[in-house]
């Protein structure tokens, strides 16, 4: 009889074990406090276009303060939401983006790995210009009262997604042919 009492009580632990680990994860939706940037260089000067209209969710597990895993990701942000202080630039860009045919910037996870308590390397496939890419990401993580702050970089190019490095008067201002994309994630609860 006690065998069977420890059996069926392993049985309700472990099922009990299995149950709290599963509601742990939780989805998260990114929030209006997101900041994006794109910066590059010209024959000119340097430049920076930003938006603040990104969309995304994320299941995330955190206990006690801390983040145990990223299950997923995504953000997907309108590419005509990204702006830089002239219109004139704002076209180019929204050329040189073919927005006319690809309506959206997206990040999907691929996966997630833990450096160290605050630093999380991502893989995952942005799709910029309708060209998707893999990419490798080194995040700063900040666990929050309402989810979790995600921080990072990425160098890219414009050749890596299809595009042809922008020009303005007649050739004579060239932008360089590397992008940074920086990213300021706020996913709340």
């Amino acid at each position: 009889m006690k065998t069977n009492t420890l059996k069926l009580f392993a049985f309700i632990a472990a099922f009990l074990g299995i149950s709290s680990f599963a509601t742990a994860q939780k989805s998260y939706a990114l929030d209006n406090k997101s900041t994006f940037s794109v910066a590059g260089t010209s024959t000119l000067h340097d430049w920076e276009m930003k938006s603040t209209s990104g969309a995304g969710t994320a299941t995330l597990n955190i206990a006690n303060g801390k983040l145990i895993d990223i299950d997923a990701l995504t953000v997907t942000l309108l590419a005509e939401s990204v702006k830089s202080e002239k219109k004139s630039m704002d076209k180019v860009a929204y050329e040189t983006l073919k927005t006319d045919k690809n309506k959206n910037i997206k990040y999907v996870l691929k996966s997630a790995e833990k450096v160290n308590e605050t630093t999380w390397e991502l893989t995952g496939t942005y799709t910029i210009a309708g060209v998707s890419k893999v990419y490798k990401t080194s995040v700063k993580t900040t666990v929050t009262k309402e989810g979790l702050n995600l921080q990072g970089t990425n160098k890219i190019t414009f050749t890596d997604f299809g595009m042809k490095s922008p020009t303005a008067m007649l050739g004579t201002i060239r932008t360089g042919q590397d992008l940074t994309i920086k990213f300021n994630l706020n996913f709340n609860l």
